[in-house]
């Protein structure tokens, strides 16, 4: 019998079946056992799917991966944008174990971010309630309000650079709640926004982006990656860690350091 899309049930054609014999290099794997899929999101990549493309989504490539008759689902999610670590969990009682320990907020998460500017401490934590920016046309966006709820993001001074461009920062990053888009709203609150950050664009929604907005980005992607992921699980400590893709370093090495200030690391 011939198969079909995991989520429509559509035929899938040749040529997608091609694409799926090569599901190595679509999901990049970082742990597998029976209970658990532990992936590396690419940036530009949806969680969930929009349209009836087998491969459009990372939860349909997880489908394929795993083979017919197999059901993960998804423990926590990135942006489209953002890269990194996301977890599935093969197993029914794994997805309900895996969600109550997010929902318990029992889990650490660790981003890399690059931003705009260098900021005039080290460190630091972002404590601004986040609500629905009523104003903007741009209906998933979100803005600091005071009637909000309360979200807070700590974040680490890594590196200092230059580059034609300007001055930039590598940061690390942990988000102390789980609001959406919190880390790039509470980035550019501190005065120092995401590098390639495309919500800035109202054109970003319907991806018509110019050249003269796209050359602003510096980046055809946000640099955001979830980088970390800690949590007790089963009576032991789990942590992955993955390495940001290649564009994401590759704008960092181009860059030349800026003086050392204390507390930032020079590796």
């Amino acid at each position: 019998m011939q198969p079909r899309y995991p989520e429509t049930g559509d035929l899938l054609t040749s040529a997608t079946l091609r694409w799926a014999r090569s599901l190595s290099e679509l999901v990049s794997v970082v742990f597998e056992d029976d209970d658990l899929l532990v992936l590396n999101k690419p940036a530009d990549l949806v969680c969930h799917p929009t349209k009836g493309d087998a491969l459009s989504s990372l939860i349909s490539r997880a489908r394929l991966y795993l083979g017919e008759g197999s059901h993960p689902q998804l423990v926590n999610r990135l942006d489209r944008e953002t890269s990194g670590l996301v977890l599935c969990a093969r197993t029914a009682p794994a997805a309900r174990e895996l969600r109550q320990i997010w929902e318990s907020r029992r889990v650490t998460k660790t981003y890399q971010a690059i931003v705009h500017g260098v900021p005039a401490q080290t460190t630091g934590i972002v404590d601004a309630p986040l609500g629905r920016d009523i104003a903007s046309p741009v209906a998933i966006k979100d803005r600091v309000c005071a009637d909000g709820a309360p979200a807070q993001t700590e974040w680490l001074l890594l590196r200092a650079f230059r580059r034609p461009e300007g001055e930039f920062s590598l940061l690390r990053v942990r988000p102390l709640t789980g609001r959406k888009h919190q880390i790039r709203i509470h980035l550019a609150h501190l005065g120092h926004p995401l590098v390639g950050d495309e919500l800035a664009y109202l054109a970003f929604v319907e991806r018509r982006l110019s050249e003269a907005q796209r050359a602003r980005l510096l980046l055809p992607k946000q640099a955001l990656h979830a980088g970390e992921l800690g949590f007790c699980w089963r009576g032991r400590e789990w942590w992955f860690r993955v390495e940001p893709e290649a564009w994401f370093a590759d704008f960092i090495a181009a860059g030349l350091p800026l003086a050392a200030q204390p507390g930032v690391s020079e590796s």
